[in-house]
């Protein structure tokens, strides 16, 4: 669903717990050969996978459109023109009675939450990736940025992560970022 696409009307009448399942830079097969078993565990119990982008492999998209019931995802900076044909820059839905973004990339860290406030008024939660850093954040008139960092390349940080939430009744409630283990 790209930017101008109205908001699921099914998914936005129904304010019913969604279990969601979000990723980030996977960048299959540069940085992995695979998803972790466990990531892909998730992905089967999930209602939602949330893909942030920087999937570098369309064979990853195919295995997640397999597994989910639901995938929404966009495009990342490495992801070339076969993944750029199937997936919109910046996605919208309304999940659990919230209306939530999905992009790659909100630039620096520094003024983020302001930055994306301004950008994205119309929304409560938005997922993004690119940095490999879990975020979990707020911003001013409360919107909730979250970055579940990379399930399979941790760069400087201690640990692979992706993040799990389920959202009901408008309510985003508790946030669970899990680490993998190190490989």
């Amino acid at each position: 669903m790209d930017e101008d696409e109205p908001m699921d009307e099914e998914t936005a009448a129904r304010g019913a717990p969604v279990r969601l399942l979000l990723l980030s830079d996977t960048h299959v097969p540069l940085r992995a050969r695979r998803l972790p078993d466990e990531v892909l565990r998730e992905a089967e119990r999930a209602d939602v996978v949330v893909h942030a982008g920087d999937w570098v492999d369309a064979a990853t998209l195919d295995l997640l459109e397999g597994r989910a019931r639901r995938l929404i995802g966009v495009y990342g900076n490495n992801d070339g023109p076969d993944l750029r044909a199937r997936l919109p820059e910046v996605a919208r839905v309304r999940l659990g009675g919230l209306r939530w973004g999905v992009l790659h990339e909100t630039g620096p860290a520094r003024g983020r939450e302001a930055r994306c406030a301004e950008l994205y008024p119309d929304l409560d939660v938005l997922v993004f990736g690119h940095s490999h850093i879990p975020w979990d954040t707020e911003a001013p008139g409360g919107l909730r940025l979250l970055n579940p960092g990379s399930p399979t390349d941790r760069r400087r940080q201690p640990y692979c992560t992706y993040m799990t939430c389920t959202p009901a009744d408008g309510v985003l409630g508790e946030v669970a970022l899990h680490r993998l283990p190190r490989r």
